[in-house]
């Protein structure tokens, strides 16, 4: 299993949201934060923000064609071509549990 962790803009995540549904994956947690990039924040004008919003997804698929098809469906859905389009980080589950059962798997 992995976790699949995608950092996009806040305006994108009903579109990523709803293509990652329409593939079959509905089960997510999404968080909304602030943060910055390699840009250190924008400026505009003579403002400076330091932290940007932006929502965090996580999805704990069960393989790796899974964690492809998910990173795929965030890629096109969230793109604008612009800086801060976001990030997606993928890394290893090594167990879950239901809480309601105490039942291990997804």
């Amino acid at each position: 299993m992995k976790m699949v962790r995608a950092i996009i803009r806040p305006e994108k995540e009903p579109e990523v949201t709803d293509a990652l549904a329409d593939a079959g994956f509905f089960s997510l947690t999404k968080m909304d934060v602030y943060g910055r990039g390699k840009q250190r924040g924008l400026d505009v004008g003579t403002i400076h923000y330091d932290e940007l919003p932006k929502v965090h997804l996580l999805l704990v698929v069960e393989d790796q064609k899974s964690v492809d098809e998910v990173i795929d469906i965030v890629n096109k859905s969230a793109y604008t071509g612009n800086f801060g389009d976001g990030k997606i980080f993928v890394s290893p589950v090594e167990e879950v549990y239901t809480v309601r059962t105490a039942k291990k798997g997804i």
